[in-house]
């Protein structure tokens, strides 16, 4: 395919998504109105189902369908860069070099790194009821795995971050959401459909129904996702070089 033919396919493609896009505005309510019919329809379906967290209510149950095709795009670009970044018949590994870090630096990283994976944890976890969730709390969870690079060296991250077993977790975590939903057609409803199990107790972690359980999946794809994509980044600066030597 040409460049020519290309650049028609996207401004095709992009005319198409403008039309779209405001053909969907003109339908939106009055700007600036007393009237909030989406906003009030998503507080209520989230009070009823015991979803402390709106936001997670909408994410997890109002439009769970919606947030499969986010985790799905996720997937997709950690799949792309695990093919693209690997190492290629003139590559070679050679081992990194230990560097010298700063005792502030190395200090500092040693102290926060529990303290940043327990937040992405509470995070997770919390989701259908505080602000943040899955999405959230895997960044933060697995940036947090990251800090030992800052404070000891490449081999310690190493030994905590075996790739193949976080892919595997990105696998297992994306089928994890979409079972659920299969599990809610077994149990005669829609697909992602927040009728399986029952809400609980309004604002405990017990409450929402599936919410919890998607919310989770997500923390443990997007987790596992940003490490491997972290790995492999980190794998062509600091291990794969060319035989040339560059």
């Amino acid at each position: 395919m040409n460049r020519r033919t290309r650049l028609w396919l996207v401004a095709a493609g992009g005319a198409g998504l403008a039309v779209l896009l405001v053909a969907a505005c003109l339908e939106l309510p009055a700007f600036g109105g007393a009237d909030h019919p989406y906003g009030d329809r998503a507080v209520r379906a989230s009070l009823s189902r015991h979803t402390a967290n709106a936001i997670a209510s909408v994410n997890f149950d109002q439009r769970a369908y919606d947030t499969l095709g986010e985790m799905t795009v996720l997937f997709a670009a950690v799949l792309g860069c695990v093919v693209l970044l690997r190492q290629t018949r003139d590559e070679h590994r050679a081992r990194p070099e230990p560097e010298e870090v700063a005792p502030p630096v190395r200090r500092y990283a040693l102290v926060v790194l529990p303290v940043v994976l327990l937040t992405g944890l509470y995070v997770i976890a919390h989701g259908q009821l505080s602000p943040g969730g899955g999405f959230q709390g895997g960044v933060v969870a697995a940036t947090a795995l990251h800090l030992l690079y800052l404070g000891a060296d490449y081999r310690a991250l190493e030994r905590i971050r075996p790739v193949g077993r976080y892919e595997v977790g990105d696998a297992v975590a994306a089928s994890a959401y979409v079972i659920t939903g299969l599990a809610c057609l077994i149990g005669g409803t829609a697909f992602l459909a927040n009728t399986v199990l029952p809400y609980g107790t309004f604002n405990t972690l017990s409450s929402g129904g599936t919410v919890p359980l998607l919310n989770a999946a997500i923390g443990m794809e997007v987790a596992c996702a940003v490490v491997v994509l972290l790995a492999r980044f980190l794998d062509q600066a600091v291990e794969i070089e060319e035989e040339s030597g560059k």
